[in-house]
């Protein structure tokens, strides 16, 4: 399903409440996205290659190396986006591990901050009733020392969907 009839009362109420946290200058917001796992090796890329000559690969894209998992965290305050490459599934554990490397690398510019303001997808990793996640934000809530506010997106309108907001202290 791709637009429902209350799709734009949905994007507005998205826009508002990421607004009012954007406005308030003890707070930051992130937004956070897995993408599909990349399988490396040597991969034929279906026959296809930017070079007059395609590279030999194998014949069957059954082998390869390992695969990694792209992760996201777009600072929505500086346009920075940092990607973060893992060698596990999409995991609750994999996920706030990168969001604890990315505060402990970008800490020093958020002194003053009250709260982290993070947008996600209500994916099978990060849930509102996966405990694994829920309990290993609400750890890293207390090693910060920062309230973490979770805005999930409506299911199915990843983006730009439904605010629900499950808060953490």
């Amino acid at each position: 399903m791709k637009k429902i009839p209350q799709t734009d009362a949905i994007f507005d109420n998205v826009f508002r409440e990421n607004q009012a946290w954007d406005e308030n200058p003890r707070s930051l917001r992130v937004s956070i996205d897995t993408k599909a796992q990349v399988k490396i090796g040597n991969l034929s890329r279906g026959g296809k290659a930017r070079t007059m000559e395609a590279k030999a690969a194998d014949d069957h894209d059954t082998q390869w190396q390992s695969v990694l998992v792209p992760f996201g965290i777009l600072n929505t305050h500086t346009s920075k986006l940092s990607i973060y490459l893992g060698q596990s599934a999409e995991t609750s554990d994999f996920i706030v591990d990168c969001l604890t490397a990315w505060w402990h690398e970008n800490q020093h510019n958020y002194l003053e901050l009250d709260e982290w303001v993070i947008d996600l997808d209500g994916g099978a990793a990060t849930r509102s009733n996966r405990t694994q996640f829920i309990k290993r934000m609400a750890e890293l809530s207390c090693a910060i020392n920062l309230k973490i506010r979770l805005i999930y997106y409506f299911p199915y309108h990843s983006k730009y969907s439904l605010v629900y907001q499950y808060n953490i202290y």
